[in-house]
């Protein structure tokens, strides 16, 4: 097709799901600030008046899990009945046991090399890179994320004293020839107190948040825009939906538009190849695309449990590169450590930053100074690959 239309979403952290993420990835920070080697599984369920904390948790640490995630809570704004989830009053049932001894004996020696870590489960992971934006993501889901975190900093900042935690946006890119060419559409759904009416809500979300923050060449007479289409969202957060850690892989990656094995990231410490193998390979794709060897990148990784090597690795770029694969994906195995130890040294993994990618996205955060953003590797994968030409 040379024209099509490709959509992605985003939420804000009020959303349900987006609540229990940010609450597991609380508790991995305050897991490693005590103990860099702590191992950690863990999962949140919320709905209504009660939180449920679950999963296993091998540390040192001292946690107090409840505090911990209602201090989560308050941070995004549930404080109080009527807000969405009454964090003073609620019930919470916690049920953590130590991670299982079959599980941590394949992690701590590897079956193919016992003086280093094998991989904390079998699974495939991708990374993806393109040169749409300036921090190599999908246009798509770059602009759906800066609508959410609008939403949120309007909200927190009483710009819109009406807004409330709970919200999603949307956004619709109309492709030419494999080029973002306009939006096509764009939807944001933000729940609010019921003080304000739709028609003033609808001009001030379009005129605070959409303007400010989409490229105004981009918009056109054509673009639809849907505010609050069902005209009232004023029940929201885990009052009116549960919610659970690890149900928004797709907008905590790339809106979709490229693949996703299907692990989940948050709550997960870094010897979890899901996350630190999906962080890894977003990481060799963003160089390789930053270095102007293709436009776009897609690397899948794949493990077996216990084992530290990949069982393979896969290279595509879309026929958009300039030297060929092969000589691509030979400079990456000798540019980049792809064994769970390798990725957690090389990443710097085992430190407390979680929590803040547990919104608006793991990848493309160039904002938080992330190591798996950086582009550090561009001058080292060009001289390999003028080697092995």
């Amino acid at each position: 097709m040379t024209n099509y239309l490709f959509t992605s979403e985003s939420v804000t952290s009020g959303h349900p799901d987006k609540v229990c993420d940010f609450i597991s990835d609380s508790i991995l920070d305050a897991a490693l600030k005590e103990d860099k080697n702590s191992r950690v599984a863990c999962e949140t369920s919320i709905s209504k008046d009660t939180l449920f904390i679950f999963g296993e948790i091998t540390s040192n640490a001292n946690l107090d899990y409840e505090k911990i995630a209602k201090n989560a809570l308050r941070e995004i704004g549930y404080s109080t009945k009527g807000s969405g989830f009454d964090v003073e009053n609620c019930k919470v049932i916690i049920g953590i046991q130590k991670q299982s001894s079959d599980i941590a004996m394949g992690v701590n020696s590897s079956y193919d090399n016992e003086e280093t870590l094998g991989a904390g489960d079998q699974g495939i992971m991708f990374g993806y890179a393109c040169d749409e934006t300036k921090e190599l993501m999908p246009l798509a889901i770059s602009l759906a994320h800066k609508l959410a975190k609008k939403l949120e900093e309007v909200r927190k900042a009483g710009t819109l004293n009406y807004l409330m935690p709970d919200g999603k946006t949307q956004v619709t890119i109309e492709y030419e020839n494999e080029m973002p060419k306009r939006i096509d559409a764009i939807v944001v759904s933000t729940q609010h107190k019921d003080t304000v009416d739709i028609k003033t809500l609808r001009e001030d979300v379009y005129n605070t948040i959409i303007l400010p923050t989409v490229p105004n060449n981009l918009l056109d007479e054509n673009t639809k825009i849907y505010i609050n289409p069902t005209g009232r969202f004023v029940i929201g957060g885990p009052e009116s939906d549960s919610g659970l850690t690890g149900r928004k892989i797709i907008v905590d990656t790339y809106g979709g538009y490229a693949r996703h094995g299907g692990g989940a990231f948050s709550g997960k410490d870094p010897t979890k190849v899901d996350r630190s193998a999906a962080y890894m390979a977003r990481y060799a794709a963003k160089n390789i695309v930053k270095a102007g060897l293709a436009k776009k990148c897609e690397i899948q990784l794949s493990y077996a449990i216990g084992v530290s090597k990949p069982v393979s690795i896969y290279l595509n770029t879309f026929e958009t590169n300039i030297v060929d694969n092969d000589i691509i994906l030979k400079a990456v195995n000798e540019v980049f450590d792809f064994t769970p130890q390798g990725i957690i040294s090389t990443l710097n993994l085992r430190t407390p930053i979680y929590s803040e990618l547990a919104h608006y996205g793991h990848l493309g955060r160039e904002e938080l100074n992330v190591s798996f953003e950086k582009t550090d590797k561009v001058d080292e994968l060009l001289e390999i690959v003028e080697r092995l030409k």
